[in-house]
């Protein structure tokens, strides 16, 4: 399995309530992927990140605490699989020897405490993140070739004909609402509208 190194940049909130974005971005890269978390997970992961420790330990340090006291060590978690819109995980323990089933959120919240590295399979970065400057590419492509259609269409057709405006297609204007979700960093809104261009590409592949 090909995976891919990330770090968390950062936890926003959602139009749901007690919902929150947790974004991953590849290092020495631009994709990122959100995943949609609970507000207890994103409260373990946000008080790590910000370096604060309560004064009685919360579950995720208390995994921390039992790992170190069976004189085990946390290598690697990795994000491993997506199914139906679940994100699916599993913590690395000995050195690679103990492989454990675990929420995504759970995985990274107990990763921050160890140190411990975070991947992402490539496959699941290839079907859920999002990067900015291929979406813009690829809206540059689609324009282009509408451009071209529209030439072509316009020698074939009247003037009066070619006069009429051209509307987008519906796969553009969901690729520049994507562009904007992006650069607005509203990775939920963000997140529907890559499902409905995946769902309109396999339409139109049928």
């Amino acid at each position: 399995m090909n995976k891919v190194r990330v770090e968390v940049v950062g936890i926003a909130a959602t139009e749901s309530n007690g919902a929150y974005a947790l974004i991953l971005k590849e290092v020495g890269g631009e994709r990122r992927l959100p995943i949609i978390i609970g507000a207890f997970e994103a409260q373990a992961i946000a008080l790590e990140l910000e370096g604060m420790h309560p004064q009685r330990p919360m579950t995720h340090d208390l995994l921390k605490n039992v790992i170190e006291a069976l004189e085990s060590n946390l290598a690697e978690v990795c994000v491993h699989d997506l199914r139906d819109g679940t994100f699916y995980a599993y913590l690395l323990l000995e050195d690679g020897e103990v492989e454990v089933d675990s929420r995504p959120s759970d995985a990274i919240a107990l990763a921050l405490r160890c140190g411990a590295p975070i991947y992402v399979a490539e496959e699941v970065m290839k079907e859920a993140a999002l990067s900015p400057s291929a979406i813009e590419e690829e809206r540059d492509e689609e324009a282009d070739e509408e451009e071209e259609d529209f030439l072509e269409r316009l020698k074939r057709h009247s003037a009066e004909e070619s006069r009429t405006p051209q509307p987008k297609n519906q796969l553009q204007r969901l690729q520049q609402q994507l562009q904007k979700a992006i650069e607005e960093e509203d990775y939920e809104r963000a997140a529907r509208i890559r499902d409905e261009i995946r769902r309109l590409m396999q339409r139109s592949s049928q």
